[in-house]
């Protein structure tokens, strides 16, 4: 087997005590300098440096102004965190510790050095995040439909619907939140290009019955093993590199097809990558040391690859994905086109 590792990368009292907090907050936000100019004039110098600004954004939770370019972010989702970073703007606060993951991703760099995190993913924290003084809180319905107000209550706030199947998407609408339209539209045509650049080249090494290789990507959970679809992370990558899937792993609706020991044969592809979540690890190795898995083309072949399940499955992010584009080009031995 052929195999690599890559990066990793209330009960009332307690919400009235929650309430007095964020207002205490939410009073210090506007400092005494605050009274020093006009509200006029403080509205017009805001204006003067934010070319754009003000702007209303229509998100999935109703409309939001913004008055000027956001300069103190929180991001309460991590693929939101590390769009964030893409885009280069000043995140003051993010979910950093989420599943198995203990801080921001390594490959965030310097880039996160000073965000505070203000997780967990499930129960932010809300007066953590109200001391950050943040101008602007982006987070997904998907994860916090239930704080929506609260936030609004700290700073204006947008929501995207989701985070994993429309990851591209998000991108483009916090380029609009954040004032970095160019910047989103730029760093998507970036990776797209790369994307097109690394499948043409794997493409044209040949192999599979009709010229071209196939791929299936595998996860191992606690729980059903998972063999993932178009229209999750990894195989939005796959599909923009111009790769092809299995005929039975096409579906454009459904998420993933759960799989037991008895029905390994779909997950056959000519190559298979595949992960492991926490807890996935004894139902791998029961794979693995099935008959039926020792039979698959790929497995034959010697093409089954390893790869970082905080990458190829929860990253969600511009970065994530050129880490996966860097998996793919090693894997073939083909231009990583950096």
């Amino acid at each position: 087997m052929n195999t690599f590792t890559q990066r990793r990368r209330p009960g009332r009292i307690a919400a009235a005590v929650l309430t007095a907090a964020l207002a205490l907050s939410l009073a210090a936000c506007g400092g005494a300098g605050d009274d020093k100019k006009p509200a006029a004039e403080s509205s017009k110098a805001g204006a003067a440096e934010s070319p754009g600004f003000p702007r209303t954004i229509t998100h999935d939770k109703g409309t939001t102004e913004i008055k000027a370019k956001p300069k103190r972010v929180v991001a309460l989702d991590n693929s939101l965190v590390e769009a964030v970073v893409a885009l280069d703007a000043p995140l003051v606060g993010g979910i950093g510790s989420y599943r198995d993951q203990k801080g921001f991703p390594p490959y965030l760099g310097d880039a996160v050095k000073e965000t505070k995190d203000v997780g967990p993913l499930d129960n932010p924290n809300l007066e953590a995040i109200a001391a950050l003084k943040p101008d602007l809180i982006v987070s997904a319905t998907v994860r916090h439909a239930d704080f929506y107000d609260r936030l609004s209550q700290i700073a204006p706030t947008v929501f995207v619907k989701t985070t994993g199947p429309i990851w591209k998407e998000n991108v483009t609408f916090l380029g609009q939140a954040l004032g970095q339209e160019d910047k989103a539209s730029a760093k998507l045509t970036a990776y797209q290009t790369r994307a097109k650049k690394i499948g043409d080249a794997i493409n044209a090494k040949g192999g599979g019955a009709n010229g071209k290789p196939t791929f299936s990507v595998v996860r191992f959970v606690d729980g059903p093993t998972r063999i993932y679809l178009p229209k999750t992370f990894s195989g939005i990558i796959l599909n923009d590199m111009g790769l092809t899937r299995p005929e039975n792993q096409r579906d454009e609706v459904k998420f993933n097809i759960e799989i037991s020991e008895e029905q390994i044969q779909q997950a056959d592809a000519d190559h298979i990558f595949m992960t492991s979540f926490s807890g996935g690890e004894e139902r791998k190795k029961k794979f693995l040391a099935n008959p039926l898995w020792q039979r698959l083309n790929a497995v034959q072949k010697n093409q089954v690859h390893e790869v970082d399940d905080a990458i190829w499955m929860t990253s969600v992010s511009l970065q994530g994905a050129d880490v996966v584009l860097d998996d793919l080009a090693k894997a073939f031995q083909v231009d990583p086109a950096k």
